[in-house]
């Protein structure tokens, strides 16, 4: 047993007491009187509405976001604040190197689904011009128009341009991107994140264009358009992003492989994907493998409060737009999470391991039940219909143990870090945010050529 998870009434103490913070976090209604009271705040206070960009040159995150930021500007009574900054790396980004290789197909699939130029001017971007780029850019941190001199670097970096970035590059000023990325970091520290292609808006925090239809969403319930109906290019998000399921399964569909679900009993984020994954392979007659793995934390990664914080109230807001029940939590973690490996393999072994993996997710996350507990784990068994004396035998086992490292080690090879990690054959996708993206490869697999599925 792991020294960060351990036994004893210490550690059962400490999980229940962060158990009753992240409830606290995620409890719904809590994000709408958050968002009431910091409009009273700026209302009182006489501010404008201000959104906040952080935005960082080598990320393609960023690139995408920027697309979309004129428009926002354009079409809302917003004070739009672009910094060029950094994320603050270290414990906040696990496998780095990985997350860098994952984050360019990542984007280079979601830029050819948005319709952005994504590396058509060239096959890479022009990392021997970075430091020169980002030296010029800060040069130019304190004046007038320093927003579109962002976006059009990022453009000219995540185009591939070369001839442009070394043309920019000439005019760096030596030393001028450490102050100015520093002093960004610093304020996205203190306002409460961590990562770049974040926006701010009055306490919250809006993560890529993945987010930016919330909050246009928010802009649009304060009734701060310039003008009424929606923006195109700002409305073309959702659009895209939308997963329509066939009304009954393609033929073709017969020949696919299983869909597999790299999941993690403690990851809000795999309760949000779970089932919405069962559902779209349901949709395409399909098989889907779930291969749970153990938490960061449980496998010596830290996770630091901030990202933790930012993680759950993400969760809470997504899990209302995706329909998933969430928002009364007990934190699974170290004994809850292995019981929940054994009883799954226990399951599996009586083909229960769909209605177990669904019945126990939503009941640690939307009921508040405590799998580290007898009490707590037969609630869910005697939901999937299991035998409780044999549940009860299989906890004493770790066999699953080899499993579950087998898995981690598969997860790894195909390029991934963390859950929930979906794939089909070869094609691997990362986070509940791209169950949309698998959905769009499942149907392109199963496209015969005869016409739109139905």
């Amino acid at each position: 047993m792991e020294a960060v998870i351990g036994v004893g009434r210490n550690v059962s103490v400490r999980n229940k007491l962060r158990s009753k913070l992240l409830s606290a976090w995620i409890r719904p209604g809590v994000r709408q009187r958050s968002r009431d009271w910091q409009e009273a705040r700026r209302r009182i206070a006489g501010r404008p509405h201000v959104v906040t960009a952080f935005l960082q040159l080598d990320d393609p995150y960023s690139y995408l976001l920027a697309r979309y930021l004129p428009a926002l500007a354009d079409h809302y009574h917003v004070d739009l604040s672009v910094r060029l900054s950094a994320a603050l790396g270290g414990d906040y980004e696990p496998a780095p190197d990985m997350q860098d290789e994952y984050a360019l197909l990542d984007c280079t699939r979601l830029a050819a689904e948005l319709g952005v130029p994504f590396l058509d001017k060239g096959s890479a971007p022009p990392v021997d011009q970075r430091a020169g780029l980002l030296d010029e850019l800060a040069g130019r941190a304190a004046e007038d128009g320093f927003a579109e001199e962002l976006f059009d670097v990022l453009e000219i970096y995540w185009r591939g341009d070369a001839g442009a970035a070394a043309r920019r590059a000439e005019e760096a000023v030596p030393g001028a991107a450490e102050t100015v990325i520093a002093d960004s970091q610093q304020v996205l520290a203190r306002m409460g994140h961590y990562n770049s292609a974040m926006l701010h808006y009055g306490g919250e925090w809006f993560w890529g264009v993945d987010r930016l239809p919330y909050l246009v969403e928010r802009l649009d319930d304060l009734g701060i358009a310039r003008r009424n109906g929606d923006d195109v290019l700002l409305a073309s998000i959702r659009q895209v992003m939308h997963m329509d399921l066939p009304v009954r399964p393609p033929a073709a569909a017969g020949k696919l492989p299983p869909i597999e679900l790299f999941y993690s009993f403690r990851s809000p984020y795999s309760q949000i994907c779970l089932p919405r994954v069962y559902a779209l392979a349901d949709a395409f007659g399909l098989d889907v493998v779930v291969r749970p793995v153990l938490p960061m934390v449980m496998r010596d990664e830290p996770l630091p409060p901030k990202k933790l914080r930012y993680i759950v109230r993400d969760a809470m807001r997504e899990a209302e737009t995706c329909g998933v029940p969430f928002g009364n939590a007990v934190d699974p973690v170290g004994a809850g999470v292995d019981r929940c490996h054994a009883v799954f393999a226990y399951a599996s072994s009586e083909r229960r391991e769909r209605d177990f993996v669904l019945n126990a997710g939503e009941m640690i996350w939307a009921h508040a039940i405590d799998v580290s507990t007898d009490t707590g784990m037969r609630k869910i068994t005697a939901k999937t219909g299991l035998f409780w004396p044999e549940a009860k035998l299989a906890m004493e086992d770790d066999d699953w143990r080899e499993t579950e490292a087998e898995d981690r080690q598969l997860m790894l090879s195909l390029g991934s870090w963390g859950v929930p990690t979906m794939c089909i054959g070869d094609f691997v996708v990362w986070g509940q945010d791209r169950v949309w993206m698998l959905a769009r490869h499942i149907e392109e697999l199963c496209d015969t050529g005869e016409g739109i599925l139905v």
